[in-house]
């Protein structure tokens, strides 16, 4: 079975707030190390009322404070946003603390409007044209300064950080296979281009001292439930959340709404249908079996599982059943 890690939007359910959603991330983190997967990342969104993992540096060193083995990182950090320097200080900061768990997988996309990107940037002169050498500034950073180098990351220089290209199209994977990184693709939002990114990077590919072979990781939605009914019922606050998103009304994560996908019009069922597709929701058997046939339709090396579950309990219990089939736990 391929290897299983989590992405964690750190959501904020309808009825409950940040300090509640924060506080499910630690538990939900706690439980994904008991369960045996290998990462748990949080994503950068910003004028998000359903997304707590805004300040995703200080949200990560959080869940490794509360944890002990599993890999915690970011999926990813906008890099448009931020100074390179500041994010080698901080990510050299987080391994420092926890040395040799922490990852840091980076985006060109905002993660947010580009009023909110201003605000962010107070300028948007650093586009996501720059995004390439912006990235290879950054790896800089993290190697051993040269003698009479006037600025340096400190923490971050010397520290042994992974790096991934995150991307939803074939500039990420390009962009991957260049400087011979780890690539992760939003195939759970954003299927469209996977295919075609995965060839890209697989024969372009060039090997590094980072990699020395291509590596794949794919988002993919899981929602498990004792029965095929139950988690398409819980499937539904994603559902629904999403298509709130694609009207211009994201709000926070609503409860579930059974016969939710059934009373949508047919533009929105099928927008939702090509954008969600990349997910296993049903019974154990069920997800095993999508499980299982995704992994070998993409050959991905491993899959970064997402639940976006508006009940605590049901998510726990959904990466519990996951764990299951997929031979983690007994």
């Amino acid at each position: 079975m391929v290897a299983l890690s989590i992405l964690d939007l750190a959501p904020v359910p309808e009825g409950s707030d940040v300090s509640a959603s924060l506080a499910n991330t630690i538990d939900l983190a706690r439980h994904a190390e008991r369960l045996g997967y290998g990462r748990y990342w949080l994503a950068e969104h910003h004028n998000m009322p359903g997304i707590a993992s805004a300040a995703t540096s200080v949200v990560i060193g959080a869940v490794a404070a509360a944890t002990s083995s599993i890999r915690v990182g970011a999926g990813g950090v906008m890099l448009p946003n931020h100074a390179p320097l500041v994010i080698a200080e901080q990510f050299g900061t987080l391994n420092a603390l926890h040395p040799g768990r922490i990852d840091l997988g980076l985006g060109r996309a905002p993660g947010t409007d580009m009023a909110t990107a201003r605000a962010l940037r107070r300028t948007l002169d650093s586009d996501v044209d720059r995004f390439p050498n912006d990235v290879m500034e950054l790896m800089q950073w993290f190697e051993p300064a040269d003698d009479g180098q006037r600025i340096r990351a400190n923490p971050g220089e010397g520290q042994d950080v992974p790096i991934w290209i995150l991307g939803s199209s074939t500039f990420g994977a390009q962009l991957a296979a260049h400087l011979g990184l780890p690539y992760a693709f939003a195939s759970h939002f954003a299927p469209q281009e996977m295919h075609r990114a995965l060839e890209v990077y697989r024969q372009a590919f060039r090997p590094s001292p980072r990699l020395g072979s291509p590596y794949v990781m794919l988002g993919f939605n899981v929602f498990a439930a004792d029965t095929d009914a139950e988690a398409q019922t819980l499937f539904t606050s994603l559902q629904q959340a999403f298509v709130n998103l694609r009207s211009g009304r994201p709000g926070k994560l609503p409860p579930p709404v059974e016969g939710y996908e059934a009373a949508l019009d047919p533009a929105a069922r099928s927008m939702i249908s090509q954008a969600l597709a990349c997910s296993a929701v049903g019974s154990p058997e069920t997800v095993k079996a999508r499980l299982e046939a995704f992994a070998a339709e993409t050959g991905a090396d491993e899959l970064m599982v997402t639940s976006q579950i508006w009940d605590h309990a049901a998510r726990v219990r959904s990466l519990e059943i996951l764990a299951r089939v997929a031979g983690q736990t007994a």
